[in-house]
């Protein structure tokens, strides 16, 4: 028996600078600009065989007589076994602004034991918001995200098939009752609050037209005058103001994911004078047993000698030190010259945190 202690490589990445100005569209939302999800319970029929078996989901028979009873069908008392029939949730977006008649995609995932949504067809289902009233309906042929094969004594699956896409499958019956243009103040929200880049975005809408027309509230809020703007409407001020460019601030991070060990490190990322010592350690332990017998016609037993050697190797360690990183390729390339692997970096990156050299937030997954 051989066995053996090696750290496991992997690879490592580094976030390039972002210095860069971007559209303020892309860095905040608007207020009263949102979708609103939507979910229906619903059948998929049509399939071959891949459908739910009717003992382990009860709720798909139900459903099926139901709906066979509402078309003028009578099941009672009969007990359905169709094997091309799937239970499914459906779930979909309404976009914001959304009129009655516009059509919008929707997802189709099974929830009891189907084995395949590939080729069945989505019967009309009514999606339902979080107030309970319903907004959409969905119908539509499925267009599965994978394929499975099954043999006797062996099965492949590739992708997921027991969820599936409908391109437009849903038509809007019911629009959200909203008077977005009667708002005479509008507030825009940062996806990543920071009080330098609300600053600068405010300082930006206010340069463009020439007046103080937004106020930021804090890091993550700036409000909009839409009279000092002196646009016609909140629609007409957002088309105005979204493409001007900001350059966004952003904290130092550094990622690591310890599954994949993957590593990403932001430009603001720096490590004040540390030295850091490596080394590898590997150990061997490998099982030889021999068998021990009595020469013939002899008494005693056959039994087995354990015969085990170990090795210990110990690779010469490092001792290097990192010097202050004004940029981020100096910090990777400090980091790269101890001749580590990625998964030896995470570990590192952590003692240096812990040694209060790395100034930057260390988020590890």
């Amino acid at each position: 028996m051989f066995k053996q202690l090696v750290f496991i490589a992997t690879v490592f990445f580094a976030m390039p600078a972002v210095a860069e100005t971007v559209r303020v569209k892309d860095l905040v939302e608007f207020d009263g600009v949102r979708g609103n999800e939507l979910v229906g319970y619903g059948l998929v029929v049509g399939l071959h065989g891949t459908g739910d078996g009717f003992r382990n989901a009860p709720y798909t028979e139900e459903m099926l007589t139901t709906m066979l009873e509402r078309l003028g069908v009578n099941v009672t008392g009969e007990q359905l076994r169709p094997q091309n029939v799937a239970g499914v949730f459906v779930t979909a977006t309404l976009p914001p602004f959304a009129r009655s008649g516009a059509q919008i995609d929707v997802t189709v995932s099974a929830i009891g034991d189907a084995e395949s949504l590939l080729g069945g067809t989505l019967i009309m289902t009514p999606l339902n918001a979080a107030d309970g009233d319903i907004y959409a309906v969905a119908q539509g042929t499925v267009i599965a995200a994978g394929a499975s094969v099954e043999g006797t004594a062996a099965s492949v699956t590739e992708g997921v098939p027991t969820s599936g896409t409908i391109p437009a499958g849903a038509r809007v019956e019911r629009e959200v009752d909203f008077e977005f243009s009667s708002l005479e103040r509008l507030r825009m929200a940062l996806r990543n609050p920071d009080f330098t880049t609300a600053m600068r975005l405010e300082k930006a809408v206010n340069q463009f037209f020439g007046r103080r027309v937004a106020l930021m509230h804090d890091g993550g809020t700036i409000e909009l005058d839409i009279a000092a703007t002196g646009a016609v409407s909140p629609a007409h001020a957002i088309g105005l103001l979204e493409n001007i460019l900001v350059e966004p601030e952003q904290k130092a991070r550094v990622v690591v994911d310890q599954r994949s060990g993957t590593i990403v490190m932001g430009d603001a990322v720096r490590i004040s004078n540390v030295a850091v010592a490596q080394g590898g350690l590997t150990l061997r332990v490998q099982e030889a047993p021999q068998v021990s017998q009595p020469n013939p016609f002899s008494p005693g037993d056959t039994v087995a000698v354990p015969r085990t050697t170990v090795g210990l190797e110990q690779q010469e360690g490092s001792l290097a030190e990192l010097h202050s990183g004004t940029t981020l390729t100096e910090v990777v390339e400090g980091l790269n010259a101890l001749g580590v692997s990625p998964r030896d970096m995470i570990d590192i990156l952590k003692s240096i945190k812990a040694a209060g050299a790395l100034h930057a937030e260390m988020i590890v997954r």
